[in-house]
């Protein structure tokens, strides 16, 4: 298999489906010649064109209104956002339209073939309009899948299954593992199903949850835990509307404890749900309360970023309150 980093598998994904559907149309800003600001569509308007590959004006509303007309007409609709922190000016068209066109029209119209990739999250000393996670938000919105991957791998199998889904798709990408996560990653065609979460490694004692750049943050706690005798068991939820509940639950009910940890601030983030969840489904197997490893409840800083985000030694020092308790 070829070496790739998560912008190449990214690629190689939206390569496979303009030459799959002569209609797809990649659009947003900066995406044309230029190939987004992270160089994501690099090439592919060479490839196919700028009537199907090009730049869009500065509006984040209209892109996605645009998109959804698209999706309608049934032609694979690729929008990117250039920054998660700039899409709520499109949060209309996302949660009111793209994620209820299906149920408004009784089934006779829906924009399933609407992808939206975006990238999100902290670690290049972006501030606090460059930096945001916001994919609690869009979980609270039936009719939405929103998907984080954590690695090339998973980048390509994920995408490739949003571009497929029936349903429109938020893709969060974790920014600072663009040019930082290498691995290998086929160059042909596949899927890695939606809504089912990985066991990264198994363990007994404590359960560490994450999603996309937190992952590597989770399996460097669990490293160390080890190294104290303490058995980790970590997951990757990789898909945050539908999660998987049950893969959660099954994994806690043989450690006994929980501990999930996002960049996102701590109250009403994702992990609130996660926790609720399975506190209802476990509550019997629970040897500690269920705990969050989060992002703090302020704006994103830009001088104190080391601060704001979870690290390792955070979750190790939950991993031993919660072995403690």
């Amino acid at each position: 298999m070829a070496k790739m980093n998560m912008l190449h598998a990214i690629n190689s994904a939206l390569d496979i489906t303009m030459a799959e559907h002569p209609q797809a149309c990649i659009f947003g800003e900066d995406v044309g010649y230029f190939g987004g600001v992270f160089r994501a569509t690099s090439g592919l308007q060479e490839k196919y064109g700028k009537h199907r590959v090009f730049n869009t004006p500065l509006t984040e509303q209209g892109i996605l209104g645009f998109a959804n007309g698209l999706a309608a007409f049934g032609a694979p609709a690729l929008a990117e956002i250039q920054f998660a922190d700039y899409i709520f000016p499109a949060f209309d068209q996302i949660v009111n339209e793209s994620a209820k066109f299906r149920y408004r029209s009784g089934n006779e119209f829906n924009v399933g073939n609407l992808t939206i990739r975006t990238p999100y999250g902290g670690g290049i000393a972006g501030g606090l309009y460059h930096s945001q996670s916001p994919e609690a938000y869009f979980a609270h919105t039936p009719g939405l899948k929103v998907i984080v991957p954590r690695n090339p791998y998973q980048a390509k199998g994920l995408l490739r299954a949003a571009i497929k889904d029936d349903n429109p798709v938020l893709f969060f990408e974790p920014k600072r593992l663009y040019r930082a996560s290498i691995g290998e990653v086929p160059e042909e065609d596949y899927t890695i199903e939606l809504g089912k979460a990985e066991v990264v490694q198994q363990g007994t004692d404590v359960t560490l949850l994450a999603w996309g750049a937190q992952m590597e943050i989770i399996e460097d706690a669990a490293k160390q835990a080890s190294e104290q005798g303490i058995s980790c068991e970590v997951i990757d939820l990789r898909s945050i509307l539908p999660w998987d509940v049950e893969a959660i639950a099954k994994s806690v009910t043989k450690t006994g404890r929980l501990i999930v940890s996002h960049e996102a601030p701590i109250t009403n983030g994702f992990g609130a749900e996660i926790a609720a969840t399975i506190g209802q489904e476990c509550f019997l197997h629970l040897e500690s309360p269920i705990m969050r490893v989060c992002g703090l409840d302020t704006p994103y800083p830009l001088a104190l970023e080391k601060e704001y985000v979870p690290d390792a030694l955070k979750v190790l020092a939950a991993i031993k309150q919660s072995m403690d308790f």
